[in-house]
């Protein structure tokens, strides 16, 4: 339980950005390349799978909750990646 009041302690310490400032995270107007995910936001820009900011079908700089639900994986795959803000 100790971890888990961590961890939320620690979630709602980061950042907020506004879609407006998400969506510039592209991979084309800035060099950085985020999303989001459950009100979290996660730099993927190190990930070759999101080069340039597109994903398959998926662009960067946008909430991807909705989206998840059609791909081909869960949500495991955001422990790969910093969650580096909150989407206010």
């Amino acid at each position: 339980m100790r971890i888990l009041a961590a961890y939320k302690t620690h979630m709602t310490d980061l950042p907020v950005y506004t879609k407006s400032q998400l969506a510039l995270r592209n991979g084309q107007d800035k060099p950085e390349v985020w999303i989001a995910y459950k009100g979290l936001i996660y730099d993927v820009s190190r990930s070759r799978l999101w080069m340039k900011g597109k994903h398959y079908e998926h662009w960067a700089g946008q909430d991807l909750t909705p989206e998840l639900i059609d791909a081909p994986h869960d949500e495991w795959v955001f422990q790969n990646f910093d969650a580096i803000g909150r989407l206010g």
